[in-house]
């Protein structure tokens, strides 16, 4: 867990306590990462089967989205391939890939048998929206609004300015085009 906060700028008791049920955490398997595409999604392997995994519980800018790339390197520097994780599968979404959350084991005494979700540290770090459609992981609304007063990662520049990726995919060049000045990293 230190190793983490140290990771997010966070004291160890600040960041969040595992949001996954222990049933939900007994069904998660053991993965390796393969690939990361972009701040929630990734390929991954389990056993022989490799297959592209879409995180629930966030929602992550586009790569083509301010701050999309930062976010993405965000996880990519947690998620390196080879990494093993544990994921607990929930399902397909209209595009094929499983739905999923991935959990993190931590490296500390202090933490040991315990795992950081993703989706959580994303919510912590400001690299993603919290997105809760079924209310089953609450504490994500509560998480965005402390990273978005903190100025964190997305949400430096005011909540004002940061556009959710399902608007932002449904924009068209121009309107991208505008949107792209103004607040930088």
């Amino acid at each position: 867990m230190a190793l983490l906060a140290g990771c997010v700028g966070l004291r160890g008791d600040e960041l969040p306590a595992a949001s996954f049920t222990a049933r939900a955490a007994a069904a998660a398997e053991a993965a390796r990462v393969v690939r990361v595409i972009d701040a929630d999604t990734y390929i991954m392997l389990s056993g022989s089967t490799t297959y592209r995994l879409r995180l629930l519980g966030v929602d992550a800018p586009e790569q083509d989205q301010a701050f999309g790339p930062q976010a993405t390197d965000s996880v990519a520097r947690l998620l390196t391939p080879g990494r093993v994780v544990l994921v607990a599968r929930a399902g397909l979404d209209l595009y094929g890939r499983t739905l999923g959350a991935v959990l993190l084991p931590t490296a500390t005494v202090a933490a040991a048998g315990r795992s950081v979700p993703l989706d959580s540290l994303l919510v912590v770090r400001g690299w993603a929206w919290a997105f809760d459609p079924n209310r089953m992981v609450a504490e994500r609304a509560a998480q965005q609004i402390v990273a978005q007063r903190a100025g964190r990662g997305l949400w430096k520049c005011g909540v004002s300015q940061a556009v959710p990726p399902k608007l932002w995919r449904s924009f068209n060049s121009e309107i991208k085009r505008r949107y792209r000045v103004g607040c930088t990293w």
